[in-house]
């Protein structure tokens, strides 16, 4: 990561090229399934914040080039992508997995259990 000096001598970050993953939603009967490419994020540089009914995906990535080696054409360098998915109430916050696999992100978002109906005893006394 790049920083510079600002001018009390303290090192700033530089912002990296934010970058919006291509992503595919798919519903079902049991909730949803998010596909999102993340090419080049590690499981470790990879954060799902949730908050309220806003999940927030955020992954960086970032290619170094090895010793002798210089690139002639940077694509998909260093960079953060970042996405956020709108939850629908049908959503079970509790249940939500997360999977990163090849460069893809998988999100299954369970539907609520429905409750089932049931009678309610009175007690006399």
């Amino acid at each position: 990561m790049s920083t510079k000096n600002t001018p009390a001598g303290r090192p700033e970050e530089k912002a990296l090229p934010r970058l919006v993953p291509a992503t595919d939603i798919l519903e079902r009967e049991d909730g949803f399934y998010v596909y999102m490419d993340m090419p080049g994020v590690k499981k470790e540089d990879l954060s799902l914040d949730l908050q309220d009914s806003e999940l927030t995906v955020t992954g960086k990535t970032s290619v170094v080039a090895g010793e002798k080696e210089n690139f002639i054409e940077v694509q998909f360098g260093v960079g953060e992508y970042r996405r956020s998915v709108s939850l629908a109430e049908i959503v079970d916050r509790q249940k939500i997995r997360a999977n990163l696999k090849n460069g893809v992100l998988e999100l299954f978002m369970p539907r609520v259990e429905k409750a089932t109906p049931r009678r309610i005893e009175i007690q006399a006394g």
